[in-house]
């Protein structure tokens, strides 16, 4: 009798098995036959994964275009890369220099740039323009293709390079807009040869997004601003404010610059870009610090000494009996120059055993550094009157 129960349920056992197993393929039929209709998508049913890193998306062609020195219609290629470009809006919180009862006043001042979206995650479009466009802005607004505008954040800057990373929120854009927007393909910048044709694209003077083609006048000229010394593509496509920021692009399409009105204008005047010459920064040169902004990783290359100042140059020398090099001036508070214990009147005559005879001497070294590394600096100071040496180790800060 107990044998006789004991058969019954493992029989009970087996048909409930069977039932399980019956069900599981009806509901796995069911499931291929929907997302072989299209009604189920297998492809959305995502599982969590590791945080997708942000890349860029470089040219997969080694083909070099030949056809001519102009382009003489650029409709084609302006029609694909338009939906990649950007107006940037931003407003930085500025005080009045008006006398009397209204000076002090704080208010908004709105300033136009442009930007490539150059990368997306899971959960941000990414976008690369100028340090100098988003410097200072307590608000970013992108608009992007079809006019729409949404908020962005910075992600990461380098004042140096005069290059930034902002992000949008994929979760505040409408299908409309992800639809119509596409990812730039960057170029090899190292490639461009002068006379090559280039485009240029950008919300020029903050009107909106506008064109502007010429060839390459220059590659790896040198331009200085604040006594900041970058090398450039020189160009003689107009760059106006508003432009900074915005695409320049081989004959294929290939974004192989970022436009800068900075450089464009106040490295040869005050106002506005000279005619026939424009400026952007070579992409090939800032594809790494990009790659590092995008992903939120610190930039370690405006590792600096930490001070302000000017040179002595031989006829000041001369004049007043001061060691040639670079004069200290004021001592940035915290910097590697403060903890090393330089004070102002202090002389760099040299660096890492190099004599400091003019700027670039003392920009190279640096430049060729980042943050955290060490410097050893020869040091004149005043000692009655005279001047002595010593030799003081910084830490680039």
């Amino acid at each position: 009798m107990k044998e006789e129960r004991k058969n019954k349920k493992e029989n009970s056992k087996s048909v409930i098995v069977v039932i399980l197993l019956s069900i599981l393929l009806i509901v796995v039929a069911f499931v291929i036959a929907l997302n072989n209709v299209g009604v189920l998508k297998l492809d959305d049913l995502k599982v969590p994964t590791k945080k997708q890193k942000a890349e860029l998306n470089y040219t997969q062609t080694t083909n070099t275009n030949k056809d001519g020195i102009y382009i003489t219609d650029v409709s084609d290629i302006v029609e694909e890369v338009m939906p990649s470009i950007v107006a940037i809006t931003s407003k930085t919180l500025v005080k009045s220099g008006m006398f009397g009862p209204f000076s002090n006043q704080e208010q908004y001042s709105e300033g136009a740039g442009s930007g490539i979206i150059v990368s997306k995650t899971d959960d941000e479009l990414l976008i690369l323009t100028n340090n100098h466009v988003v410097e200072g802005a307590e608000e970013l607004s992108v608009q992007f293709v079809n006019e729409k505008s949404v908020d962005a954040t910075i992600k990461g800057t380098s004042e140096r390079k005069d290059v930034a990373v902002i992000a949008v929120k994929l979760s505040n854009l409408d299908n409309e807009t992800i639809e119509s927007i596409k990812i730039a393909t960057l170029g090899d910048s190292k490639a461009l040869k002068v006379g090559n044709g280039i485009i240029a694209i950008g919300n020029a003077l903050g009107y909106g997004q506008s064109v502007t083609t010429g060839v390459v006048s220059a590659i790896n000229r040198e331009v200085t601003i604040d006594n900041n010394t970058t090398r450039m593509i020189q160009i003689d496509a107009a760059i106006n404010g508003g432009n900074s920021g915005g695409a320049l692009l081989n004959s294929s399409g290939e974004v192989v610059g970022i436009n800068s009105a900075k450089y464009s204008s106040a490295a040869i005047s005050s106002s506005a870009s000279i005619e026939g010459m424009g400026f952007a920064i070579p992409i090939s040169d800032v594809k790494d610090l990009i790659t590092s902004l995008m992903n939120g990783e610190e930039d370690k290359s405006d590792g600096t000494i930490g001070v302000e100042g000017y040179m002595i140059t031989q006829d000041i020398s001369e004049s007043y009996g001061m060691p040639i090099g670079f004069y200290i001036s004021k001592i940035i508070e915290n910097s590697g120059a403060d903890k090393a214990g330089l004070e102002i009147g202090n002389i760099i005559t040299g660096i890492d055993g190099e004599k400091v005879g003019n700027f670039n001497d003392l920009r190279d070294v640096i430049y060729s550094k980042k943050k955290g590394d060490k410097v050893k600096l020869t040091i004149s100071y005043p000692s009655g009157r005279s001047y002595k040496e010593k030799e003081v180790e910084v830490t680039l800060s």
